[in-house]
């Protein structure tokens, strides 16, 4: 059997930024949350509040150093396996990755170090400074990605002369048409990433009856969080539908299943697309919704994937349901962050069971809803690598062969397995131990190691094989 490099290489991009991009979502909302706490300390003085902020600033570190290890090969890969579009490309996406650089990436590394290490060692004001200013990095890191991204799915302000991209307009490449609405999108996705982990590990610390107070706090600010988020992205995805209606036709057309453009057209919950025939095989639809939802008119007409060539249509069935996926995701977030509402009375949220066990299997949900997004948006946009200017054949290294290509795609998953299991390690150990005291953690101030996650270090044994700390020692009674 013959190796194809273009497809292994697709799949090798496919594996890395799916692994990586779910690390970004939750820092980008955690980081906001862990500001805001910040806040809260500086104006209160409530120890309650640094107490949190305190252990959340852990989980981001072992979070946002996994991040960073899981995507610095990515933009290697530009090179080694896309090299015809890296040359393409350069004018426009090798400054747009270096103003990310400098203007994002620096910033967070300089003020991280400060709200990591810098507690006890400067003023609390200073200290609040630095988690606003690691918040606002990591926003300034998204916009200049989803830029470079935005630009990949709806082109502008560029010339494609002689197979290269000439930027003719730098304010039209950046803001391109689809630029606002991904930005929205993927900046309220962060917030319910951030939101749901809070609340489901805060659940799980109530059930545990562990820093009862700290956790129902922590709770309650992220339930009136994902009650105002959660609708809200209901609504920005609706445009975010709309323009990728205007802009990307083809890729709506396969994420409504609809081969025919037609009018009236049936919002298809179940179906089984099969792309050979150019048909869906048992369909279960409700009549006219997709006309209603995509145009909001009940006749408005849908676009079919026959308006183009079979070999122009992105695979069907991958794009129809990542996007169900990631649709009845977050209806049951809207779903969660309306019943903690109605629980609100007489503090009902943090004593009903089944709420505070379904918050905790919440708190993974949204990872699932932004890789189901994620794939809708990037395999719905093939054949093209930029949209209906450059393919995906057309971009890859014309050297690669598919030995090549076989070779570091695993390598990379082994790698990544690696990084994914040592992260979890570490994230685990956090999560068990919970929210230390003050006391606790000055006890062994001195006997923490100047490595790069000695942030996270926790100075206590976990017995293994149970479920929860029974049993905590210092670290210089059994190890740490």
């Amino acid at each position: 059997m013959e190796l194809d490099p273009l497809i292994l290489s697709r799949i090798q991009f496919a594996f890395v930024v799916s692994f990586h991009a779910i690390f970004p979502v939750f820092t980008i909302g955690l980081a906001s949350y862990i500001a805001v706490l910040e806040g809260l300390g500086f104006k209160t003085r409530n120890p309650v509040w640094i107490k949190l902020s305190t252990f959340w600033t852990k989980v981001f570190a072992v979070v946002f150093g996994m991040g960073v290890v899981s995507g610095i090969v990515m933009s290697f890969q530009f090179g080694t396996n896309w090299s015809n579009f890296s040359q393409a490309s350069a004018n426009f996406l090798g400054p747009i990755l270096s103003y990310e650089v400098i203007t994002a990436f620096f910033l967070e590394a300089a003020f991280l170090g400060v709200l990591l290490f810098g507690r006890d060692k400067v003023p609390p004001g200073v200290h609040l400074f630095a988690a606003i200013m690691v918040a606002t990095g990591t926003f300034i890191s998204s916009f200049w990605i989803l830029a470079a991204n935005s630009w990949m799915q709806t082109p502008a302000g560029v010339e494609l002369r002689d197979g290269i991209f000439y930027v003719v307009s730098w304010s039209e490449a950046i803001f391109n048409p689809s630029f606002y609405y991904r930005f929205m999108h993927m900046a309220l996705a962060s917030f319910l990433t951030g939101g749901f982990v809070v609340a489901g590990v805060s659940a799980w610390y109530i059930l545990r009856g562990r820093e009862v107070e700290a956790n129902r706090k922590a709770l309650s600010m992220c339930l009136w969080l994902l009650l105002f988020i959660a609708p809200a992205q209901l609504v920005v995805g609706d445009f975010h539908g709309l323009n990728t209606l205007e802009h990307q036709p083809v890729k709506v057309a396969a994420m409504e299943g609809n081969w025919e453009t037609s009018r009236n057209v049936p919002l298809l919950l179940f179906a089984i697309p099969d792309q050979a025939n150019q048909t869906n095989h048992f369909e279960i639809g409700i009549p006219s919704l997709a006309s209603l939802i995509l145009t909001h008119e009940w006749d408005g007409e849908v676009p079919g994937l026959n308006e183009v060539a079979v070999e122009e249509q992105p695979p069907v069935a991958i794009v129809f349901w990542s996007f169900r996926v990631m649709v009845g995701l977050g209806m049951l977030m809207i779903v969660f962050a309306v019943a903690g509402l109605f629980l609100r009375a007489k503090g009902r949220y943090y004593q009903s069971r089944w709420f505070l066990q379904g918050l905790r299997f919440m708190s993974i949900t949204p990872f699932f809803a932004v890789l189901a997004g994620w794939f809708v948006t990037e395999v719905g946009r093939a054949p093209w690598l930029v949209y209906g200017m450059m393919t995906h054949a057309e971009s890859v290294t014309p050297s690669l062969t598919g030995a090549m290509a076989l070779f570091t795609l695993i390598g990379y998953i082994v790698v990544y397995s690696l990084v994914f299991s040592a992260g979890v390690y570490y994230l685990m150990r956090v999560l068990f131990v919970g929210l230390e005291d003050k006391h606790d953690e000055d006890e062994h101030e001195a006997e923490r190691p100047a490595r790069p996650l000695s942030a996270t270090h926790v100075p206590f044994e976990i017995e293994s094989g149970r479920g929860d700390v029974n049993h905590a020692k210092p670290a210089n009674e059994g190890g740490h």
